[in-house]
């Protein structure tokens, strides 16, 4: 059988293309951990962890009526960003694809049924939630595989479109990587006070109270309790987190919902960007599967 070897909440915060001397000089003087902890990530993880695919849940990439799974043979071009075309433009891109899997978690979500489609349109967008990641850490004919978050959808169905996505991996037999591209809470600061607070330092995060609830769920995913960051999505959301915090519940939905027990570890600072909470946290598989991979205090 196939499975998700490896999974991870992980920034794509802009912030990470900028040209490094650029980062240190907003940074006070250093570079933004999460820039460098991506570098750490690929040679820690990436490139000693084998795979197949790599599924990106992809944050910026906001769907209406159903949740959308890219399954074209190949997606390459030039890349700006509508957002911030002058931070990424003409960005290069090339990603193999992997249409098979597309298809079957497609297939698997019709047997729900779940509103889950593959599309290989050859005019979809693609979004730098996937390409600043495939940056960092894409690999020479790796196939990457985006899938949308859908903006209408609830908790519960955010958590069964990850279980679809870990059926139809077990039943190709696939080994993936499964990374959830987004931030934490999701407030940016007003725009005279942007190029002022571009640090990374939390203090900059928009409100102490976000804050704080950011740091309650890394602590929380650290210690493997996702039964609670789920527990408590609806008082999440008072702080906003990125597109409904829908990508990390899809990844928790394919590690197994509430009943996954994997410890995170960090591979960066909780660091501000521009207000926005942002970390990367890393799921290293449990030897005894995700549902069993740690004791709960």
């Amino acid at each position: 059988m196939g499975d998700i070897v490896g999974a991870g909440l992980l920034s794509h915060a802009p912030v990470i293309m900028f040209p490094e001397h650029i980062r240190v000089k907003e940074n006070g003087g250093r570079d933004f951990t999460l820039a460098t902890g991506l570098r750490h990530l690929r040679e820690e993880v990436i490139d000693t962890v084998e795979h197949d695919t790599v599924v990106v849940l992809d944050s910026h990439w906001a769907t209406t009526t159903e949740t959308v799974i890219t399954s074209h043979p190949r997606r390459a071009g030039l890349f700006t960003s509508d957002e911030m075309p002058g931070a990424i433009n003409r960005l290069s891109y090339d990603l193999p694809g992997d249409p098979e899997l597309a298809d079957a978690v497609a297939e698997f979500a019709a047997k729900r049924p779940l509103w889950l489609a593959a599309n290989d349109d050859p005019y979809l967008p693609i979004h730098y939630a996937t390409l600043n990641l495939w940056t960092y850490l894409g690999r020479p004919e790796t196939p990457w595989v985006s899938v949308s978050i859908c903006q209408t959808a609830t908790t519960e169905d955010y958590l069964r479109a990850g279980e679809v996505i870990a059926e139809a991996v077990a039943h190709l037999d696939r080994k993936v990587l499964l990374l959830a591209s987004g931030g934490l809470s999701h407030r940016f600061r007003p725009l005279a006070e942007l190029r002022d607070r571009m640090a990374g330092d939390p203090d900059n995060i928009v409100t102490p109270e976000a804050r704080a609830a950011d740091e309650q769920r890394i602590a929380w995913l650290e210690e493997g309790r996702h039964d609670r960051v789920v527990a408590t999505m609806p008082e999440y959301r008072r702080f906003a987190p990125e597109a409904r915090f829908g990508h990390y519940l899809m990844l928790a939905g394919a590690l197994g919902g509430a009943e996954c027990t994997a410890p995170g570890r960090r591979f960066s600072a909780y660091e501000s960007g521009i207000g926005t909470g942002q970390v990367h946290v890393w799921f290293d598989r449990p030897e005894a599967g995700w549902r069993h991979g740690s004791v709960r205090r």
